[in-house]
């Protein structure tokens, strides 16, 4: 590959792990990451097995475990976030459930909040403790740091923050946080979805693993579904032994489209975030919008910490609550012409989600309104349209709202 001096994040989102420079490019003449699609690998010898899978020499021993392009995409993940190493998983909440079974078992415990994406929530608070024996101590407030340094016991085994928090758009001190966990001698795994690299870098602010779902930001366009978790090598590497037990790796294709949405993550994050801070302030000055959940406006909680943790922008996801309830949020959501409903984010395209209805559905609606998460809210996640276009449509939707 390419000599690497301190690239900038722009160069990393392009040159990382393949770069169209003979060093890389020889076996192939492609200026794209080549798609190995291939299941298995011959072996120069009988021994070659016992060196590659021993870490003696690299090299790839079995589709399950391991594949050429999916590695690309790995050295290019890890690079983007500043850490050693980093795995693929085929869904984001896989990378939840890797990290989990790896970190924890019967009789541990783990420490979140309720401030973390759905499917999160139903695999700590429900499947952890009723299939696998792991009980989740809950932190009612996640900015409160004293809180969470008095749920930790000694069967803690790491703590787990989603910061910005989806779709609340709670920002949690990871530094802080990091210094807690790391006094108890215990990872703290960071969620930087909605982030992405390009906007926080949470293993420089002290964090231990970073988890993602590829299939927001990172994929950009909606196209695959898929997680990562990028951490120290010597973690990574007895991760992939989970991984080839539980037969899970992402297909190279997946990876392949990963890397290709990669190299333009940066551009993308700042558009989707200038747009979004557009949206935001025309919806302030809304009648009928009672409040605003993004930390460009000045009355945002943690406007100051987010200010800090993510000096580059905050990403195009925010959420709005209307007036009218279920009621109301629904016939602002239905009214829609250009924007789609769709329970997701992080796309090219500008989407809307009713977070009661879809992803925290799972949720009871008692702990739903502990966190904001009201009848009311609207999430919208906000693409690279032209944002006069986008403001049309949410002018003429909250239009038909009739409170």
């Amino acid at each position: 590959m390419a000599e690497q001096e301190k690239w900038g994040r722009s160069t990393t989102a392009l040159h990382a792990g393949y770069s169209p420079v003979p060093m890389d490019m020889t076996p192939f003449r492609s200026f794209v990451p080549p798609v190995i699609q291939s299941a298995i690998y011959p072996l120069s010898d009988v021994d070659h097995y016992t060196r590659i899978v021993s870490g003696e020499e690299p090299g790839y021993d079995y589709g399950r475990n391991s594949n050429p392009t999916v590695d690309v995409l790995h050295k290019r993940l890890a690079a983007l976030e500043g850490g050693e190493a980093a795995l693929a998983t085929p869904s984001g909440v896989h990378a939840c459930f890797v990290t989990l079974q790896h970190l924890a078992g019967v009789g541990d415990e783990i420490l979140t909040s309720h401030r973390i994406f759905g499917e999160a929530y139903g695999m700590f608070y429900h499947m952890a403790p009723e299939k696998m024996g792991i009980a989740t101590q809950l932190v009612s407030d996640p900015g409160n740091l004293d809180e969470w340094q008095d749920k930790i016991t000694s069967k803690t085994r790491f703590m787990w923050a989603e910061t910005p928090s989806n779709p609340t758009y709670f920002v949690m001190d990871i530094a802080g946080l990091a210094e807690i966990a790391h006094a108890h001698n215990i990872p703290l795994i960071v969620d930087n979805t909605l982030a992405t690299p390009c906007l926080q870098q949470p293993l420089a602010l002290g964090a231990d693993i970073v988890v993602h779902s590829l299939t927001k930001y990172m994929g950009g366009q909606g196209a695959i579904v898929g997680g990562s978790i990028v951490a120290k090598q010597e973690l990574i590497r007895n991760m992939v032994t989970t991984i080839s037990r539980v037969g899970a790796i992402m297909s190279p294709m997946d990876a392949w489209l990963v890397l290709l949405s990669l190299e333009t993550l940066p551009l993308r994050m700042a558009r989707h975030s200038s747009n979004a801070e557009i949206l935001v302030e025309y919806l302030a000055q809304h009648p009928k919008v009672k409040g605003i959940n993004y930390p460009s406006l000045p009355q945002h909680p943690q406007r100051e910490l987010a200010k800090r943790q993510m000096p580059d922008g905050f990403g195009g996801l925010f959420s709005f609550e209307v007036e009218g309830g279920r009621e109301g949020a629904v016939q602002v959501i239905n009214s829609f012409r250009l924007i789609p409903i769709v329970p997701s984010f992080g796309t090219s395209r500008t989407i809307a989600t009713h977070p009661a209805t879809h992803t925290h559905c799972g949720m009871k609606p008692e702990e739903r309104e502990a966190v904001g998460i009201y009848d009311g809210l609207i999430r919208l996640s906000v693409g690279l349209e032209d944002p006069e276009d986008l403001i049309v449509d949410l002018e003429q939707a909250l239009d038909k709202l009739k409170v």
